[in-house]
């Protein structure tokens, strides 16, 4: 009866008499009926009792056992099996480590997909930079972390400027004059893993990773392209008066 839930043939026994029985037993008895070894019955009863599945007493001088109850042993096995699925779901649980591997993903579909889950997946932080109409698919998203007390920083590229309930929101409207302007993708949460793609060929192409190195590097070239935004926004006409500053700027990816 009870072998299928990892007790031996022996304990199994000496519970389903006990159990089945409306009085008392002592060892002679218990050996009669259960059919376990006299040479063995000590041994069974102790590891019943430090189970929790035998009541011990003396009367009369003699030691009698009784079973508890089965729906006793019921909640008793049944809470314990609750207690080792959950010690399981933690052992089963993914463990993050330094992974300094480069994985590259492909399709717009992955990328967008891939994006979204980084942004949802975030608890303290997100660094994001991408154009206008990209931007606009995940703003509600990006709103909603930002109620949930996540820091969102974003460099939106393209007209019409976009407003956003997020910690900072800046803008960059290029002009017909960049020759080096890109659609890209930039995504940095909990300073802990990136996402940044390109185009190539026409199509989507992006690389993720958790290297500190990189990580460190792109949060470095966001506030790159947020101030290089900031000051040609400022001093834009100054800026293009100047031959050679304005040649640099035009030729900058930002």
């Amino acid at each position: 009866m009870l072998q299928k839930f990892g007790f031996s043939q022996y304990e199994s026994k000496v519970y389903e008499t006990l159990v089945t029985s409306e009085d008392a037993m002592d060892t002679t008895t218990l050996v009669k009926h259960s059919g376990v070894p006299k040479a063995k019955i000590y041994e069974v009863i102790s590891r019943m009792i430090d189970k929790g599945l035998i009541l011990d007493s003396i009367s009369n001088k003699k030691k009698l056992y009784a079973a508890v109850p089965m729906q006793v042993v019921i909640d008793k096995l049944s809470h314990e099996f609750e207690q080792q699925i959950a010690r399981l779901k933690q052992v089963g649980k993914q463990k993050s480590y330094a992974n300094d591997q480069v994985w590259s993903l492909k399709t717009d579909s992955s990328i967008e997909a891939f994006c979204k889950h980084m942004i949802a997946e975030a608890k303290q932080s997100i660094i994001l930079s991408m154009w206008s109409d990209e931007f606009a698919e995940v703003k509600p998203l990006l709103e909603q972390k930002a109620r949930e007390g996540v820091r969102v920083e974003a460099l939106v590229t393209g007209a019409p400027p976009i407003h956003a309930d997020i910690a900072k929101l800046y803008t960059l409207i290029p002009t017909e004059e960049h020759m080096h302007l890109e659609r890209f993708k930039l995504i940095v949460a909990d300073s802990e893993q990136l996402l940044f793609a390109g185009m190539e060929d026409g199509s989507w192409k992006a690389m993720r990773t958790m290297a500190q190195p990189f990580v460190k590097f792109f949060v470095e070239y966001f506030y790159h392209d947020v101030a290089l935004a900031k000051i040609t926004d400022k001093y834009h006409a100054d800026l293009m008066r100047d031959a050679e500053i304005k040649s640099i700027l035009m030729q900058l990816r930002y």
